[in-house]
């Protein structure tokens, strides 16, 4: 008897719902790529070598003010729908592409910090509390999913078997696990807001595709959490039945 067959109907159709969200995940990210003319593999050899070998470096600092600004925001500023976490990152991407490669380094840890919020927001839909090291472990690890420009070959399913208990010591460990990972995908986000002519309109399109991507997948990921606690079904089965899914939609 397989794995199929140990699940409930109810939640192979849970399963089949999250695998849906995690194909349209990175249905956007095609249509950036079309624009701008290009592949996501080629977009980071558009950045300057100096930009390059600073990137993972400004990721980690993007991500330790996102961290930062969220903990402190979350108690005067209400989670927003997605729509509008959307419509906020698509106006921020479009300044950022308009004044090239400065303006885009200067709005990414600004970028970084409301798809934090947005991933915290998801989590608290699901019946989680974003303010729960465990969960702030959980939304920070929405980050290493591949991005919405790269080939979904299943390896974006990777993060939701980590799993990090966020105290104090384990922070830095786990913005240094996200960070090299988060880079490429912010690298090939930056350097299509450089490209000439369109860089507003490159900055408005990735930003979308950007939040649209990690509001999903934080929906995958938390979904398949709050569906193993509800059907007392293990995680890893149920990893393993939307890796099953995901082929069939």
């Amino acid at each position: 008897m397989t794995g199929t067959y140990l699940v409930t109907l109810d939640t192979q159709t849970a399963i089949a719902t999250l695998a849906r969200r995690h194909k349209a995940a990175g249905g956007v990210g095609l249509q950036v790529l079309n624009m701008i003319g290009g592949r996501a593999e080629n977009l980071l050899e558009r950045l300057p070598d100096s930009v390059k070998q600073a990137l993972e470096g400004a990721t980690e600092r993007a991500l330790r003010v996102a961290l930062q600004a969220a903990r402190q925001s979350r108690s005067v500023v209400p989670d927003q729908k997605g729509w509008l976490n959307t419509a906020m990152t698509t106006a921020m991407g479009a300044v950022g592409g308009a004044g090239g490669l400065p303006t885009a380094l200067a709005e990414l840890p600004v970028t970084t910090t409301v798809l934090l919020r947005a991933i915290q927001g998801i989590a608290a839909e699901y019946g989680f509390d974003p303010n729960d090291p465990d969960v702030l472990s959980d939304c920070l690890t929405v980050f290493a999913s591949a991005g919405p420009l790269a080939d979904d070959d299943g390896a974006n399913m990777a993060f939701l078997t980590t799993r990090v208990t966020l105290n104090g010591a384990a922070v830095h460990g786990i913005l240094k696990s996200v960070a090299p990972k988060l880079a490429t995908v912010l690298g090939q986000k930056l350097a299509a807001q450089t490209v000439p002519i369109l860089g507003a309109a490159a900055g408005a399109a990735t930003n979308y595709a950007y939040t649209s991507y990690y509001q999903e997948m934080a929906h995958v990921h938390f979904g398949l959490r709050r569906l193993a606690i509800d059907s007392g079904t293990s995680e890893t089965l149920l990893v393993e039945q939307l890796r099953r899914a995901v082929k069939t939609v």
